[in-house]
């Protein structure tokens, strides 16, 4: 499995709020921008929060295994591998929402004066903290979960 990379994720991000941008632009001169639904960071930061407390449980886990406590319950591959997949795919999901967002709050940034074009300016700029939080969580989780490196290069070689 790769590992994901800021670089991509950031790349995500740009690319989708660049054709936000220019979208909110098209579609607001042709009539009404929609909104930015207030459940839209509330999901995000749930997923986060998910993300988050998987990480933490499998440190727990994992550091109990290590230790070699007694009792200790061990993590089944197979549960963290799919752990992994989850928080991968959530933040290439969060990276493209939050572009997404971010290019239509920057958009509205233009015409704050407007009570509702501020609400939905807040309600984007939320969207894009959430967002970020649910890859920040993707990001410790696949920490978490990352095999120790072999030493082959320390090792004599075998006979």
């Amino acid at each position: 499995m790769k590992q994901l990379r800021l670089k991509v994720l950031t790349g995500l991000f740009l690319v989708a709020g660049i054709l936000s941008w220019g979208a909110a632009r098209l579609w607001d001169s042709i009539g009404t921008l929609p909104s930015v639904p207030i459940a839209a960071p509330i999901v995000l930061a749930v997923i986060a929060v998910v993300l988050t407390a998987t990480a933490l449980s499998l440190r727990a886990r994992l550091k109990a295994q290590r230790e070699r406590r007694p009792g200790a319950k061990g993590v089944e591959p197979l549960m963290a591998a799919r752990a992994v997949v989850f928080g991968q795919a959530s933040a290439l999901v969060a990276a493209l929402v939050a572009g997404m967002y971010g290019g239509t709050g920057v958009f509205l940034l233009g015409s704050l004066d407007v009570p509702a074009r501020r609400d939905q300016a807040l309600y984007a700029a939320c969207s894009v903290a959430a967002g970020i939080a649910v890859i920040a969580a993707a990001l410790f989780l696949e920490r978490v979960c990352r095999l120790p490196e072999d030493d082959d290069e320390n090792r004599a070689p075998a006979a």
